[in-house]
């Protein structure tokens, strides 16, 4: 284990993309439309955001597995696969939000409490997963194995369940586009 003298800060770099992230998707949501993208088709991007979030899923499932085989090699291959389809969904995201309204759950009674307990803890989660999942990271890539793993035990937990929670959110509003 390298010594914390030889470790760089990241500090100020998670700091920066919490920022950036969480309030540039916190932006979009009170900002107007883009009109001048509005002839663009952007109706298949809930299905996209969809499919990066199972393979988000997938590659964190996969990360995990690989950590308890102790295959580090594999793991940190998993987790930037991870990392990737994520930032791809970020972009998909923040582009759909940025030109399309948002689509509003339309059933009642039970399901709808469902629907909304499920987003509502999904959208507290992702808002808390962008700090954790950088912290995480760089503290992997820069081998601080201890304080990696301390993180990692709460950070893997509910980054799984953000990703699963993103695609069952899509899959109960999807009748509604």
């Amino acid at each position: 284990m390298k010594t914390t003298t030889n470790q760089k800060n990241y500090t100020g770099i998670v700091v920066t993309l919490t920022l950036a992230i969480n309030g540039l998707i916190a932006l979009l949501f009170f900002m107007p439309k883009i009109e001048q993208f509005s002839h663009l088709d952007v109706t298949f991007l809930p299905l996209l955001n969809a499919v990066l979030n199972s393979f988000t899923f997938i590659f964190l499932l996969a990360a995990l597995f690989m950590i308890k085989q102790r295959n580090i090699k594999a793991h940190k291959r998993f987790i930037l696969a991870a990392f990737t389809t994520t930032f791809f969904f970020l972009l998909s995201y923040v582009t759909y939000h940025a030109l399309a309204d948002s689509t509003h759950f339309g059933a009642d009674g039970f399901i709808m409490y469902v629907y909304y307990f499920i987003l509502i803890s999904h959208i507290l989660l992702s808002i808390v997963i962008v700090p954790m999942a950088l912290i995480t990271l760089f503290r992997g890539l820069n081998r601080q194995d201890e304080r990696h793993r301390k993180i990692a035990r709460w950070t893997m937990p509910l980054w799984l369940y953000v990703s699963l929670t993103g695609v069952i959110v899509y899959l109960m509003i999807s009748p509604y586009y």
